[in-house]
């Protein structure tokens, strides 16, 4: 296992990155980890963003030089209750045959079409279980092949199959594993190997359960937390990276649960890790204000997973809490914060 800092930059002196235009919002994002989602539409030259504050979730479309384009406001499906329900989180979910929108909340679950004109799906959260002071939510969501994976309150993560078209989703599997609340899940295309894991899940314990998907999923590693919540976690060419409340990223290796590589990335716990697949760029970010560019490759020699320092990004007097790349090669990214009525954006110099 090899440790390192983000101290370690090669040349401090060089900006890998500047600041764009900025894309403004009707209100700013809630504290919550992972607040931020990003579509590319490289077809219609594109980018949607996702952003959730209270029972409401927004949803911008922006051109390449930041212009805002169209801005549509979702709000969370209302049951049993007095006051409207919080939003958790929104993701886009790329699936092999189309792309849905999910939002999940303190009631329930939200499927729709990409651009949010219509629901498709809705799931009541069944709160039978719960004790009466225990909150009730969903939270983390990711899609593996034709499913598409979301979090629970009580440690369950509900799978759900996806139909090539039409309303018609089911409920297929609920994965029993985590004794905690789910924080975030990540998935990546399963390698063509018949026992490559490909999606991982993570909890407030900060216990990592690394699964094979298929018509049943399967649990092939569990990875032990140390008492500090794994808020945020990605999943590259079978190497789990996994964002932590005491603002280290671990890399695991996702088929045997072995930690490769400990970073003390930041002072303050992390809010949001994301992955540019193409190139095997990582992104970190934090309470700490730092947005961190970390370069992921293997060694020739050993197979082990490697990292450099690339780039950090000092979003100054801001409660950071969502950072995603726009684009497969991670040639920019956006950064949002609470209290921040704008998306920040950045791209490579």
């Amino acid at each position: 296992m090899v440790a390192a800092d983000s101290e370690t930059a090669k040349d401090p002196g060089v900006r890998m990155f500047r600041r764009e235009r900025s894309i403004p919002l009707r209100g700013s994002a809630a504290a919550l980890c992972n607040n931020l989602s990003v579509l590319q539409l490289p077809v219609r030259n594109l980018t949607h963003f996702g952003i959730v504050h209270g029972p409401i979730a927004q949803l911008l479309s922006a051109a390449p030089e930041g212009v805002p384009l169209a801005q549509r406001q979702l709000h969370a499906k209302e049951g049993a209750g007095v006051s409207p329900p919080l939003i958790t989180q929104v993701h886009w979910c790329v699936l092999p045959f189309r792309v849905l929108l999910v939002l999940t909340s303190h009631r329930g679950i939200q499927v729709y079409e990409s651009d949010g004109s219509v629901m498709v799906y809705w799931h009541a959260l069944d709160s039978g279980d719960a004790s009466p002071v225990q909150a009730v939510f969903a939270r983390g969501i990711a899609s593996s092949g034709h499913f598409i994976c979301v979090g629970t309150w009580s440690g369950r993560v509900l799978v759900f199959d996806i139909p090539a078209k039409g309303p018609n989703i089911v409920l297929s599997e609920e994965l029993a594993a985590h004794p905690t609340s789910i924080t975030d899940i990540a998935s990546e295309p399963a390698q063509g190997q018949d026992c490559m894991a490909d999606m991982v899940t993570a909890d407030d314990s900060g216990l990592l359960c690394v699964w094979q998907s298929g018509p049943e999923f399967k649990l092939s590693t569990r990875i032990p937390g140390f008492g500090v919540p794994c808020t945020s976690v990605q999943l590259w060419q079978g190497t789990i990276a996994a964002g932590y409340g005491n603002g280290q990223i671990h890399l695991y290796e996702a088929s045997t649960g072995i930690l490769h590589v400990q970073i003390n990335a930041h002072a303050r716990a992390i809010c949001a890790l994301d992955l540019a697949p193409e190139v095997g760029k990582l992104l970190s970010a934090a309470e700490d204000t730092f947005v961190h560019i970390w370069k992921l490759s293997r060694s020739s020699e050993s197979g082990h997973i490697e990292v450099e320092h690339c780039h950090g990004e000092c979003v100054s007097d801001t409660q950071v809490c969502g950072a995603r790349f726009c684009d497969p090669s991670g040639s920019s990214f956006a950064v949002t914060g609470y209290d921040l009525a704008e998306i920040l954006r950045f791209s490579s110099v």
